[in-house]
């Protein structure tokens, strides 16, 4: 009896402690890629000048891409006289080193593009000029890396490499574009190549991509430059594809899926669409399309029954029904992107405005607003909101405001 619960007592440390190590990633626009942050005890208006600026780092170089937050440290990219570079901070701001990554676009808004993307001890980034990397989280040593133009001729692309890297188990998924590489997995450990994807044959679109996990199948949802694209994860192989209806081809935001059902956004006259996917993953039915609600980079948000978002041609924010895709409400707040907390929206425009909304279903309610004054150039980035703390990233600055409700 007592080896039967010195077994039974050491088989449960070893599921205890498996689930202590169990892979966690960190990414672009949080779990999932949402942009739904799972906070509470923030605060439910702020003052006229905005909430407590807790610190600025500046000298973290150019750019529009997002930080990573671990329970330690703070990853972000950066780009300086053309080349990038990863800089790990402390939660103070405080930058404890930085590597050189490799060559980084200077051409039409120089920059970073990329949120890192965390697993345990590792961070995985990508460059404006298609160099993928894998650093030591804790040393910033680089463990591997490779450049999608040399090493699978990806076709260079008008406003540089902007796909934030997905992680699924021991696979990597990048998109270097070309004709016979559409999507290549590789092994995140060692950056060798599990499948290529030759997808349609298009151009990279800039998306980060999402996974869908089915019990049949797991796929990979992400665009190309003319259609979008479900690809399984297994082998590669090209599930279906929906062909926009223009010749446009930035297609950035993350798709969304919930309950059966895909929606995307995209810019260039193609608007916003809902999709059901089949049981198995193996087919899409258009369900509708909105070519009014336009957004080219600043995602959605859904909420019950309804996706909130900016326009780009008319610049304001839009609440439309999921259901049917009609516009339900719009609100003059110039455009920009848009994420979720303690079921409030987090508005952050291009003319450096940050709004406190409320998501009362067709309506958008405006509680709170104020004016980003410190950082450098375009107002791009997408907030992060972690333990309480809103993270925004404006060219050289990081910025930190305290929104915990004290």
């Amino acid at each position: 009896m007592r080896l039967k619960k010195i077994f039974a007592l050491s088989m449960l440390f070893a599921l205890f402690t498996g689930s202590i190590v169990a892979q966690e990633v960190l990414q672009f626009r949080g779990e999932n890629r949402t942009g739904i942050y799972k906070e509470s005890n923030l605060l439910k208006s702020w003052p006229a000048n905005g909430p407590s600026l807790l610190w600025e780092c500046e000298g973290i170089g150019n750019g529009y891409g997002s930080p990573a937050i671990t329970s330690k440290n703070i990853f972000i990219e950066g780009e300086i006289d053309t080349v990038n570079y990863l800089f790990s901070l402390d939660l103070t701001g405080k930058i404890l080193w930085k590597t050189r990554i490799g060559k980084e676009w200077v051409v039409n808004y120089p920059g970073v593009r990329t949120t890192p993307t965390i697993v345990n001890d590792l961070v995985y980034i990508t460059t404006g000029w298609g160099i993928v990397a894998c650093v030591e989280a804790t040393t910033g040593k680089v463990k591997w890396s490779l450049d999608m133009m040399k090493d699978f001729h990806a076709k260079q692309i008008t406003f540089g490499f902007s796909e934030s890297v997905l992680i699924e188990d021991n696979k990597l998924y990048i998109s270097p574009g070309s004709k016979d590489t559409n999507i290549v997995a590789l092994d995140r450990f060692s950056g060798k190549v599990i499948w290529i994807s030759k997808g349609l044959g298009e151009k990279t679109a800039y998306c980060s991509p999402l996974l869908i996990k089915l019990p049949q199948r797991n796929i990979l949802v992400t665009f190309s430059a003319h259609a979008l694209l479900g690809i399984d994860t297994k082998d590669g192989k090209l599930l279906w594809s929906h062909k926009q209806e223009s010749e446009g081809d930035v297609h950035v935001n993350t798709p969304y899926y919930e309950n059966g059902y895909i929606y995307y956004m995209t810019g260039d006259g193609n608007g916003t669409v809902k999709l059901k996917l089949s049981d198995d993953g193996s087919s899409i039915t258009q369900v509708w399309r909105n070519k009014k609600s336009d957004n080219t980079f600043g995602a959605f948000i859904k909420v019950n029954d309804y996706l909130y978002t900016s326009g780009y041609e008319k610049r304001q924010y839009y609440a439309v029904n999921a259901n049917n895709g009609e516009i339900t409400d719009s609100v003059k707040f110039d455009r920009g992107s848009i994420i979720e907390a303690d079921n409030l929206l987090y508005l952050y425009n291009e003319r450096g405005q940050v709004g406190l909304f409320n998501p009362n279903g067709p309506k958008l309610e405006q509680i709170s607003t104020f004016k980003v004054t410190k950082g450098t150039k375009a107002h791009y980035s997408h907030p992060v909101i972690c333990n309480g703390i809103m993270y925004i990233r404006h060219g050289k600055s990081l910025l930190a405001y305290n929104i915990k409700n004290n």
